[in-house]
């Protein structure tokens, strides 16, 4: 199925959550996740499953001052 990460068009299997898309991108340190303009808390990314057109913006958390 197609969804939308950050504006540019994926192919992820059926039944992903949103956990195993991190695996996937090997992003499962500092990110935020937002899903159709609605943040995903970390304790939920395992039950939320992506459906077919999702938009999902990763947002890579940076320390510094």
């Amino acid at each position: 199925m197609e969804i939308q990460i950050n504006d540019t068009p994926t192919q992820v299997s059926d039944g992903t959550t949103v956990a195993q898309l991190l695996a996937q991108l090997n992003k499962q340190q500092h990110v935020a996740v937002e899903l159709n303009m609605e943040v995903v808390p970390r304790r939920e990314h395992g039950d939320v499953v992506l459906r077919p057109g999702d938009q999902v913006e990763l947002v890579t958390l940076v320390g510094g001052g």
